[in-house]
């Protein structure tokens, strides 16, 4: 198994067990390749819930620039909504759960 597909299973393993969502493995993969390099650096692989900064990259980076989204108080919502799901008092929050549940909110997922 290589070391994607290990990150994948734990993706996946957090998705069911902290979210309470049962993923679509094929639309997670894609996710997970689509946030590159990033996954294996232990700082980059995460998003902090309560990091104004990081909560705004999100949203320019992966909601506006990639998923093509118009700026408005409704990402700020989609965000909040991910973050209270994953659990705000979870400290790990995988980047590439966290672009999953926020592409499956939007009902984005023809960007994949």
């Amino acid at each position: 198994m290589s070391k994607r597909d290990e990150l994948i299973a734990k993706y996946a393993a957090d998705l069911k067990d902290k979210c309470g969502v049962n993923p679509d493995m094929d639309l997670l993969t894609k996710v997970t390749i689509g946030c590159g390099p990033s996954i294996y650096n232990a700082d980059a692989a995460t998003v902090s819930g309560s990091d104004e900064s990081e909560l705004n990259t999100v949203k320019q980076n992966f909601l506006i620039k990639k998923l093509g989204l118009k700026d408005s108080d409704a990402l700020d919502k989609g965000i909040d909504a991910v973050m209270e799901t994953y659990g705000k008092s979870n400290r790990n929050k995988y980047r590439a759960v966290v672009y999953y549940m926020l592409t499956k909110h939007f009902n984005k997922e023809s960007a994949y």
